[in-house]
């Protein structure tokens, strides 16, 4: 066959390269030296890593999972010599029709794509192919046509698109707040701040389709009469800085960026903040401490700082999925967007699966479709095969919600129901070996580590939950110690100033309303129920089950196992000289330690 008309598509966003797609970039320019080889981001099928799509004689396929070992048999199917290789095809299709519905490709034909609409389709460092797939031409459009800022907003008001970092408060109503604050100097800040344990949201969108973040501060600051802004990114994102930097350059280049621009009075120039990882500037008043170079600590609202924001101006801080709606809003309408989703959520919202998920990567959906469609029908269910048990919504100052409440819709007042937030949308997912104990001491130490200390409560009260949930899982707890931590909750939620402070408690209350009889097992029975507490549990070679194949032993790091090599009735843990590591189970066959 010839290589000629062959077009190699890589995706390249930090989960690809983690997974080794420089390495099998490399590979395939040297397998098709004359393909055209395009640099993409990521696509959201993160357990699919690394993603290769190839076009070649009008058909296009799209293999996941590819790696060194599996690329001779790509190879020898596109020299004619070999069949198409088995299992790493996702989808195969005629370029000029759309994509077929299979098992693996369900993930992404079950999504309502529209902050990601570009994401993995086109090289982010590229304005070419941004603009070849509508880019730039909503704000051309509002500066072309003379729409008014009023306009604007107006439109975005109609779509009723509610802010995405979490609060879900109106973005067109942040934006008039702003828009008739007093002063000749206002700012727009973009909140790329993403902390979040198993949240990757706005990285993505930053590093696969940084010109649409860009395109959404220009219609913002438009709206609301900036003409300076910041794009607070965290530094622990290296390609997303790099991305957007590099869009910035190109943008200014081109006209789209700078004072005058495309030729009007609308003039909107901005610099790159790199956070440097306090989970707590993604407040936004934290944030803007920090850009002001100070301590990122949060200030008392009101005023708020859309009235008093950065260096003391009117400022609106939009989150970057937020901004990625827009140019598609002003392109189609507010109307069409408003016309998905409920009665109070419009429009779509993008998720990170992580955890126990079968499918774990990145999704977007309609807003009302239920936890339980989104994690068994694009996140396949278990990845261990056993039943789901719970999904931490919201980030670590969210909520857990049981499975058997995952018929509830994704909106934000039904989230809220729960006793979790929407958050900016990581979803942690956990099955039945989890403990429910565990998890809500890790959310509530990762807050409280987090805790800027401006806050009595949040500071010292955080410390006092994080004492308890340790007693308890060193089975040392007693019954008192759930009405302490009850009656500590509410305290700490009332008392603190910023949302990090309002909300860490959550995690401990609604675990403590939907698995208190994991906490009484705790207790009472001095038992982990997930087999995770390492002070309550022992782990047991199963002789029945046990080959004496000996690796439990080899792996062990304390030589508490001992036995002889293929005689399975030989072999025994020291439960004197374990530590529950865990590490035997992990190595060994499942069946044959038993952990209670």
């Amino acid at each position: 066959m010839s290589e000629q008309a062959m077009v190699i598509t890589i995706g390249e966003g930090t989960c690809g390269i983690a997974a080794g797609a420089k390495e099998v970039t490399e590979l395939l320019v040297k397998r098709f030296p004359a393909a055209v080889i395009r640099h993409v981001g990521c696509l959201g099928m993160c357990h699919q890593e690394v993603m290769v799509e190839i076009a070649h004689n009008g058909w296009s396929t799209l293999y996941g999972n590819v790696t060194k070992k599996n690329i001779p048999k790509i190879v020898r199917y596109y020299q004619g010599a070999a069949p198409q290789p088995d299992g790493i095809v996702i989808r195969s299709h005629p370029t000029d029709q759309p994509a077929p519905e299979t098992e693996k490709n369900s993930y992404l034909t079950r999504q309502t794509r529209i902050a990601l609409r570009n994401v993995g389709q086109l090289d982010p460092t590229s304005l070419e192919q941004y603009r070849s797939r509508n880019g730039y031409q909503a704000i051309e459009k509002i500066i072309r046509s003379g729409m008014t800022p009023e306009q604007v907003i107006e439109e975005v008001k109609i779509s009723n698109l509610r802010g995405r970092g979490g609060a879900g408060f109106p973005t067109a109503i942040k934006w008039g707040f702003a828009r008739s604050a007093p002063g000749d100097l206002k700012y727009l800040v973009c909140n790329g701040d993403e902390g979040d344990p198993g949240a990757f949201m706005d990285r993505s969108l930053l590093e696969g389709d940084p010109h649409n973040v860009l395109e959404g501060m220009l219609i913002a600051a438009y709206a609301i009469g900036a003409s300076k802004g910041y794009a607070y990114i965290r530094a622990e994102y290296p390609l997303a800085v790099e991305y957007f930097g590099k869009a910035m350059a190109d943008a200014r280049q081109a006209g789209y960026l700078g004072k005058h621009i495309l030729g009007s009075d609308f003039s909107f120039d901005l610099k790159i903040k790199e956070g440097a990882g306090a989970f707590v500037c993604g407040e936004e008043t934290a944030l803007l401490a920090s850009i002001e170079g100070q301590r990122g600590m949060p200030r008392i609202r009101p005023p708020f700082p859309a009235i008093k924001g950065v260096f003391g101006k009117p400022t609106v801080i939009n989150n970057v999925e937020t901004l990625s709606n827009l140019a598609w809003i002003i392109n189609n309408g507010g109307a069409a967007y408003a016309a998905i989703g409920t009665e109070k959520s419009k429009g779509t919202k993008v998720f990170a699966l992580a955890g126990a998920v079968a499918r774990g990567g990145l999704v977007e959906i309609p807003m009302g479709m239920s936890i339980r469609q989104l994690l068994e029908e694009i996140g396949g269910g278990s990845k261990s095969g056993r039943p789901l048990k719970a999904v931490q919504l919201g980030g670590p100052s969210g909520g857990c919600i049981p499975a058997s409440m995952f018929d509830t819709p994704i909106e934000y007042e039904a989230i809220n129901a729960t006793g979790a937030i929407m958050g900016s949308g990581g979803m942690v997912v956990m099955d039945e070996k989890a403990c429910m104990v565990d998890l809500a001491r890790y959310f509530l130490e990762f807050t409280q580590l987090e805790s800027c200390g401006k806050c009595t409560f949040c500071r010292i009260g955080t410390l006092r939950m994080k004492e308890l949930l340790n007693k308890i899982c060193a089975g040392e707890g007693e019954m008192s110690d759930l009405d302490l931590l009850a009656e500590l909750a509410p305290q700490i939620k009332t008392a603190s100033l910023c949302g990090l402070g309002q909300t860490a408690p959550n995690p401990v209350l609604t675990t403590l309303d939907y698995f208190r009889d994991e906490y009484i097992a705790h207790i009472k029975d001095k038992r982990c129920p997930g087999g995770v507490c390492k002070a309550l549990i022992t782990h047991t070679i199963i002789q029945k089950e046990c080959t004496g194949c000996s690796i439990c032993e080899r792996y062990c790091p304390v030589d508490a196992i001992e036995g002889t090599l293929k005689k399975p009735e030989t072999w025994v843990i020291d439960q004197q000289v374990c530590i529950n590591c865990g590490m035997c189970a992990e190595v060994c066959n499942p069946e044959a330690i038993l952990v209670q």
